[in-house]
């Protein structure tokens, strides 16, 4: 029997071992096959597809290409009902806690429910938590929700643990696309602290030294997605962090 996604996730949690995923924006497919054959050189351990505001309706034929070319699971991170395609391995169903927008906590979730039981896809339950990141990215904007101060890890830590209470399955603290800065180490350790569940951490993070303190202060799973654009060698630098520091 094929073990899930999400029950790999845990499996690797509960071993220790940390992950790396790649996220790929299908309005930016360019250079899709290359970030693949990057991600599987370097042994990348997820590829999440998908973003706030996808207007070329290229999700199906990301996927195709993506799993023409690689084994590594595909787990869609969706703006909205109608980025779910059956071709991906598993969807993020995201929960936007950190804001007051009742679409994104359920609204949205009622509409999407039938096509996700037809499709047959993993759906994760996942508590997305919009972290500040220094400007306004397209995911504040397109949500209209105003994100968890920097500087407020007891917001966060509170907001984890609501979720986590609710049933919520993985905790994503995201600084958005393009953000100034990352998810800061004291605001993942405060999580860390009260949640068991598995945390993601992606937005803002463009160097080894910054995937590496949000790996050390708790986070399971890191995310980049620009900085790979523009830095042709970060996947391999990552991996080769991540490698070393499974080792100490």
């Amino acid at each position: 029997m094929r073990i899930s996604v999400y029950d790999s996730l845990v499996h690797k949690q509960s071993a220790g071992q940390k992950m790396l995923a790649v996220l790929i924006d299908p309005d930016h497919i360019q250079n899709l096959d290359e970030s693949v054959r990057r991600c599987n050189d370097c042994g990348v351990d997820l590829i999440f597809l998908g973003g706030s505001l996808v207007s070329s309706g290229t999700i199906g034929e990301s996927i195709e290409r993506i799993k023409a070319q690689t084994d590594i699971p595909v787990i869609l991170f969706p703006g909205d009902e109608l980025q779910i395609d059956a071709r991906a391995d598993a969807l993020l169903l995201l929960s936007l806690i950190s804001g007051r927008n009742a679409e994104l906590l359920i609204g949205k979730h009622v509409v999407a429910a039938p096509y996700l039981k037809k499709s047959g896809i993993e759906p994760i339950a996942t508590g997305y938590m919009l972290i500040d990141g220094g400007k306004i990215t397209t995911a504040s904007y397109i949500s209209s929700t105003v994100p968890i101060p920097s500087d407020k890890p007891e917001i966060a830590m509170c907001t984890a643990m609501a979720g986590e209470m609710l049933g919520l399955k993985i905790m994503y603290m995201d600084a958005g696309s393009g953000a100034n800065y990352p998810v800061s180490s004291q605001m993942i350790d405060a999580v860390r602290k009260v949640v068991s569940v598995p945390i993601v951490v992606g937005g803002g993070i463009r160097s080894t030294d910054e995937a590496v303190n949000a790996w050390r202060a708790g986070a399971d799973v890191v995310v980049v997605g620009n900085a790979i654009e523009d830095d042709n060698t970060l996947i391999t630098d990552l991996m080769n962090a991540l490698q070393d520091l499974q080792q100490l």
